[in-house]
């Protein structure tokens, strides 16, 4: 029989599609995406796991739904200054979206998903890169390589630097001081570099890091909207 059809008063209210991603984004945000599962979904929503495949046919398509609905409160930046701070913005503020969410990096990582909410954000990626100048294929590149970067950097950053961390026995800043005072006791004759840098490899903060990296990139796109030699 099937449940999604119109109930009686004072019983549930008919399941949708909606209310199945719902209650997905409860359970992520709740157990993590290693506990999500149809049966936990079904139970949030006081179904049965079977009556959920009336509105998707597995749980990959339920992801696909799932990485859409993490950026639907996406707000891009304003349309103020150059396409270089345009872009820096859209990052800081993507990789905060995909920080505020749990597992949402886990999530939206390698989709090519294409539900509406993604496809406002392409659409006024796409317009701001081809307004400043870039190339049709250049700017679709651009936009798929910020987003590859923003997804990998939270992906590294959220997952553990070592089994301590993993299992629960150190701490995150610990890992890092044991790491920075380990390359310190090195043999400097044989690691001259790694002691000497021991601080420098370990030190930086997150925020740091992601914006070396995400500088880089734009320096490198900037040379994509210079002049050709011999043009000026």
């Amino acid at each position: 029989m099937r449940t999604d059809r119109a109930k009686a008063p004072g019983q549930q209210p008919p399941l949708t599609q909606e209310a199945l991603v719902g209650a997905a984004l409860l359970v992520l945000e709740r157990d993590g995406l290693d506990a999500l599962s149809m049966r936990r979904v079904a139970a949030e929503l006081g179904v049965q796991a079977p009556s959920l495949y009336w509105h998707v046919r597995n749980k990959e398509q339920l992801l696909d739904l799932l990485a859409d609905a993490l950026v639907a409160d996406a707000v891009p930046p304003p349309r103020e200054g150059g396409w270089r701070e345009q872009l820096r913005a859209y990052c800081h503020l993507h990789r905060r979206h995909l920080l505020g969410k749990r597992d949402a990096a886990r999530v939206v990582a390698g989709r090519f998903n294409l539900g509406p909410s993604l496809l406002v954000i392409l659409e006024d990626q796409l317009d701001r890169l081809r307004e400043a100048g870039f190339p049709a294929a250049e700017a679709a590149l651009t936009s798929y390589l910020l987003g590859n970067y923003v997804a990998g950097f939270v992906l590294q950053e959220q997952s553990p630097l070592s089994a301590a961390e993993a299992v629960g026995q150190a701490t995150r800043t610990e890992v890092v001081n044991a790491a920075r005072d380990h390359l310190q006791q090195l043999p400097s004759d044989r690691f001259p570099n790694l002691v000497a840098l021991a601080a420098e490899l370990s030190e930086p903060d997150m925020e740091d890091r992601f914006a070396f990296g995400l500088e880089r990139i734009l320096d490198g796109l900037a040379t994509l909207l210079e002049p050709a030699p011999g043009t000026r």
